[in-house]
């Protein structure tokens, strides 16, 4: 493979560029030099003042070393100067993978225990859906965030880290504070359905019924299984949770609203499967069977990372430059203040 012969280090990616390095030179041996009668200037106040200093600032031969130095670095930084990494292995699936997270008002119900506090679902679900995300090199993620609307929050993309950020920044009620099953499947629908990937997954995780939105689930998920894409549902909430009234303490069910019946149907009509989170731990080991149902790694694909360091030399004669500029200005100033 011709990327493995390469060796890691600096680079130069244009280096036909650095002939250019001559052309002040050579162009001022070359070509004639101008007629004094042929000069046109531009009148100026100090004029005479600077035709007088023998040692001014356009005799000065650090001037000239400087100007070359700033010529030869822009040369160097238009040649495109680089660092080659080593070898990396990057795991492709050709897997598109899209997350429909429900943030509609329910999911702020606090009956669920993350390290040994009450939180509500959503706090649980950012944090075991974030680690998930995370894990999916190679994988094209996406977030779909629903309530009474969908919003495709982060398009497909390699970078699951943003994806996981986006995911943790999500806020209750962002989308409304009803529930949207069908438009959040139909969305993943229209998203993957120009796609080229061999598995086109949606995992839609919600905690209520579909009371919202334009298409209904079932209809939704005929759209899904037409074009190929497996659904994995998740029903997410505890059975029981305590609550304080008037008259006491109470235990309620918390996911009485849940529609389970859909959720099953939509995973079955799309040969995904659906699966029950009461709880943080629950909700992880689902995580887990889903990363058995659709494995991370597949075929892998050799990469070399190169960074540019264009801005470097570029960056040093900008420096120079200004350093030239000021301490020739600076004595004709001096000079000025002075008379």
């Amino acid at each position: 493979m011709a990327e493995e012969a390469l060796t890691s280090g600096f680079a130069i990616a244009w280096p036909w560029l650095l002939l250019l390095a001559p052309a002040p030179w050579l162009l001022r041996q070359i070509l004639p030099a101008l007629s004094s009668n042929n000069l046109q200037a531009m009148r100026v106040p100090w004029f005479g003042e600077v035709v007088q200093d023998k040692t001014g600032w356009m005799r000065r031969p650090w001037l000239a070393m400087v100007a070359a130095l700033v010529w030869l670095l822009l040369v160097l930084a238009a040649s495109r100067p680089q660092w080659v990494g080593e070898i990396e292995s990057l795991p492709v699936t050709g897997r598109d993978l899209l997350l429909a997270v429900d943030i509609s008002g329910s999911m702020d119900t606090q009956d669920m225990i993350l390290n040994k506090t009450a939180v509500n679902r959503l706090r649980v679900v950012k944090k075991v859906a974030g680690e998930f995300i995370k894990r999916r090199h190679g994988d094209r993620v996406g977030l779909i965030l629903f309530g009474s609307r969908a919003y495709l929050q982060t398009p497909l993309t390699f970078d699951t880290e943003t994806t996981a950020t986006l995911l943790d920044e999500s806020e209750i009620g962002l989308a409304g504070r009803e529930t949207a099953i069908g438009d959040a499947i139909g969305l993943a629908v229209k998203r993957l359905r120009d796609d080229a990937a061999s598995d086109r997954v949606l995992i839609l995780l919600t905690d209520g019924a579909n009371t919202s939105g334009e298409v209904q689930p079932l209809q939704a998920a005929e759209f899904a299984a037409r074009d190929g894409m497996t659904v994995y549902t998740v029903g997410v909430g505890a059975d029981e949770m305590m609550v304080r009234d008037f008259f006491g303490s109470r235990v309620v069910n918390p996911s009485a609203d849940l529609d389970e019946e859909t959720l099953q149907t939509i995973a079955e009509r799309t040969g995904g499967r659906y699966f029950r989170a009461r709880d943080a731990r629950g909700l992880e080991k689902i995580y887990e069977i889903l990363d058995e149902l659709e494995p991370v790694e597949s075929d892998v694909e050799i990469i070399r990372p190169v960074d540019e360091l264009f801005y470097w030399p570029m960056g040093i004669a900008y420096m120079f430059a200004l350093l030239a500029a000021w301490f020739s200005i600076r004595p004709l100033s001096l000079r000025t203040v002075t008379t």
